[in-house]
């Protein structure tokens, strides 16, 4: 998925690396959504391998999402990010997020529904079976990475909140804290971080709220304790640390589109048939094959086009991008 820069920041720090934030979705939610989840049995093995590190989670379901798919190396996927709140450079949200701390939290959910109020991550992680899922993410401009998240569908959370008629929107603003944060005591963005789906597409089984990766909770460079992950859309969507979930009736204005809205648009959609202004977006790389790999085909929707192409029906995609 994309994230691409603004024209006060240099080209240097800035690509594409969000992307890597998929995580576990229910196993009953993804197959009532008829996207091939396979039966797997509440005593199935927890998948845990040795290049995670940190507090395994246990009690691990494996999704039949991305078999076959070779995944990047650990150490690619917690530390080469985007997290400008820890720093623009790639590498700089590895060295720097030890500052953050992920536990308590708690997340704010109000607005357009009819129970608002807090939850603590201990009840989030309560919640539901915990999944490994594997997800392709690309990188059109640069890269891509094959990274096993553990997650759950975030319509499991949204449900209890009991959203109403008005909302149409779902708006997520990440952590302001200049001391947790140091990246934010510069204006490289307007803080908080801001991003927001559509609610059908808040709602699909594929939209996750992550927590771990590789079968361990998650690194705070990759937006510990809880970040967002929607696969068919470019990384910059999958916001991290979310402290606030609300449900708004109009469209909420997002971080990217409203920095460069010619640049990053509000859907995001993976679309290789539409150029950034600055490149285009037809093929990518995957991380670890080196500079001189061959490069690859973008696929539609990010190869989920059965999936959620139905979300888009009727719309000029070239339009709403």
């Amino acid at each position: 998925m994309l994230i691409k820069k603004a024209s006060a920041i240099r080209s240097s720090e800035i690509t594409d690396s969000e992307i890597f934030s998929q995580r576990r979705t229910l196993l009953k939610a993804a197959a009532a959504a008829g996207v091939g989840a396979a039966t797997v049995s509440g005593s199935a093995q927890a998948l845990v391998r040795p290049e995670g590190k940190g507090k395994a989670i246990s009690g691990l379901i494996q999704t039949p999402y991305g078999k076959g798919l070779q995944l990047t190396d650990y150490d690619d996927v917690t530390g080469y990010n985007n997290f400008y709140e820890f720093g623009t450079g790639k590498r700089d949200p590895a060295k720097n997020a030890h500052t953050l701390k992920p536990s308590p939290w708690t997340v704010r959910v109000e607005g357009e529904c009819e129970a608002p109020g807090d939850i603590g991550m201990e009840e989030i992680f309560r919640l539901l079976p915990q999944e490994e899922r594997i997800y392709r993410f690309r990188c059109v401009e640069a890269w891509s990475m094959v990274v096993p998240w553990v997650g759950f569908s975030l319509a499991d959370l949204l449900k209890r909140f009991k959203p109403n008629s008005r909302a149409r929107y779902v708006y997520f603003e990440t952590l302001v804290d200049k001391q947790q944060m140091p990246g934010q005591r510069r204006q490289v963005l307007s803080w908080p971080y801001r991003e927001a789906l559509r609610i059908d597409e808040a709602m699909h089984p594929l939209t996750m709220l992550v927590t771990g990766v590789y079968g361990k909770e998650l690194p705070n460079q990759n937006g510990a304790p809880l970040r967002l992950i929607v696969p068919w859309k470019y990384g910059f969507k999958s916001i991290k640390s979310i402290v606030k979930i609300r449900f708004v009736e109009n469209l909420p204005e997002t971080t990217w589109w409203k920095l460069a809205p010619k640049e990053y648009g509000f859907y995001a959609n993976v679309n290789p048939q539409v150029d950034h202004p600055r490149w285009s977006q037809k093929h990518h790389r995957n991380i670890g094959e080196g500079l001189f790999a061959g490069k690859h085909k973008t696929e539609l929707f990010n190869g989920y086009a059965d999936e959620v192409a139905d979300l888009y029906r009727g719309m000029d995609l070239k339009k709403f991008f």
